[in-house]
């Protein structure tokens, strides 16, 4: 039975795979999949030449106001933003609002005087809420006994960080055993599309290629010597959807490994490294122009050599994701980055782990048993830092805390992720662009997020 608003299609592989064969010449990889993964007109079309069944579900026409937008330009108090077929069509003032008369179909929803703001993007995130990408590498045990297929596991995450205010991400793998990263790469990426929550963009592989000497938590027999079969191997385990890719400058065969992901459209960050000054330069050189979590798994700044921090904040061509929780980076170091990075390369991230928000234990990361104590995660054998429990809202207070501007600090988890991952669409509230939207109030309590132009959470 056909629904308003659907369309089922359907033809024979023999003539989609035809099709396709031609259209693949003219588009990437990773194009098909923000395609597909956004329900975009053009995916309706993919699908019809893969043969596919596909049903397109219209969400109506929404209407944001009454409150202070955040556009990714500028700050734009009493506006109104409205949503048409998943897209930002318009913002207008309220003094507009009160003028116009919208169709009988439009959703009005007043926000009372809460901040409109591009929906967050986090970049380099391995868990929420008890589940994450470890699902697809280690059999842990829920309560009960039961464990959880990877790819659900990621479908999970989808679902609850919406309720942040997240509303696209990239799940984030660490280095595990070949055949397990290749296997995990698999279950993770089977997973876009299929999401209810924040739009699942690819994976951020962190690793393998990467310095034994600045590990972490990450163990010694999961990192591996430059190999491009492997890379190769992983590429095509994940389908095509790597987005970014944490490598170590410095490693013998690193050039030919980052012009090779740079072919392949993989943004390159310099991490998890004991790089020289030298060492990054040339990796910038390459194509590696972003960075890993600045100031942690790095080499330190010199007066006799800047290393790799040191290269990070000297170069205004070079980004970097900064966690702020206020414990993997000192508050007054904040004040150090505002003056030496262009704010536009300032990617807030929360390099958050599977329990983060998890409400009972026990709690693993990177399949072992963690604590939380003094802001952060603990491995439970030995005390060591195991990694954050932020989320990106807490993130946005805090920098403001630390002495960001409120639009400065929406920026470095919206505007900024989607401008350095290349999601074109994402990022802004201007017309034309995705209606991904995140609206939360003075307190920094998230009241409704928007994915596609569909209301996925909303208490308002």
């Amino acid at each position: 039975m056909a629904f308003p608003g659907e369309a089922a299609l359907n033809v024979s592989r023999e003539f989609a795979w035809r099709a396709i064969s031609l259209f693949c010449a003219r588009v990437t990889i990773r194009d098909l999949g923000q395609c597909v993964s956004r329900k975009c007109a053009f995916s309706g079309a993919l699908f019809f030449w893969l043969g596919f069944n596909y049903t397109v579900i219209m969400s109506p026409p929404v209407c944001l106001h009454n409150g202070t937008v955040f556009s990714g330009f500028a700050a734009m108090e009493r506006c109104s933003v409205l949503v048409e077929n998943g897209r930002i069509a318009d913002v207008f003032s309220e003094r507009r609002f009160s003028q116009k008369r919208f169709e009988s179909d439009v959703v009005i929803v007043d926000v009372d005087e809460a901040f409109i703001s591009p929906g967050f993007i986090d970049t380099h995130i391995h868990g929420f809420g008890g589940f994450g990408t470890d699902d697809s590498v280690y059999q842990i045990e829920r309560n009960g006994g039961a464990v959880i297929d990877g790819t659900e596991a990621i479908i999970e995450m989808s679902r609850l960080l919406v309720t942040h205010g997240v509303t696209a991400f990239n799940p984030t793998l660490y280095p595990a055993p070949e055949k397990l990263l290749i296997s995990a790469a698999s279950k993770v990426s089977a997973a876009i599309g299929k999401e209810s929550g924040a739009r699942i963009m690819g994976l951020h592989l962190e690793g393998p290629f990467i310095s034994p000497d600045k590990l972490g938590v990450q163990r010694p027999e999961t990192v591996s010597a430059v190999d491009l079969s492997y890379m190769e191997r992983l590429w095509a385990a994940a389908n095509g959807h790597v987005v970014n890719m944490t490598v170590a400058p410095e490693i013998k065969g690193m050039r030919e490994l980052a012009l090779f992901c740079v072919r392949l459209g993989i943004v390159l960050q310099a991490g998890h490294t004991d790089a020289r000054y030298e060492n990054m330069v040339e990796g910038m050189q390459a194509g590696i122009l972003h960075s890993t979590h600045l100031f942690n798994a790095m080499s330190w700044l010199d007066h006799r050599n800047p290393n790799a921090v040191g290269a990070v904040l000297t170069h205004p061509e070079m980004s970097c994701e900064i966690i702020a929780d206020g414990a993997h980076v000192h508050p007054d170091l904040f004040k150090l980055l505002m003056r030496t990075k262009p704010i536009d390369k300032i990617v807030l991230i929360t390099d958050g782990l599977r329990p983060t928000a998890q409400v009972q234990g026990p709690f693993f990361a990177n399949g072992e048993e963690v604590v939380f104590h003094d802001g952060l995660f603990h491995r439970e054998k030995d005390d060591i830092i195991a990694g954050s429990g932020l989320t990106m809202i807490r993130g946005i207070q805090n920098l403001v805390k630390f002495g960001f501007g409120l639009e400065d600090a929406i920026k470095t988890a919206s505007s900024n992720p989607a401008a350095i991952m290349r999601y074109t669409r994402k990022g802004a509230i201007v017309p034309g662009m995705d209606a991904d939207i995140t609206v939360f109030d003075k307190t920094y309590t998230v009241l409704a997020a928007m994915v596609g132009g569909e209301l996925r959470f909303n208490t308002l």
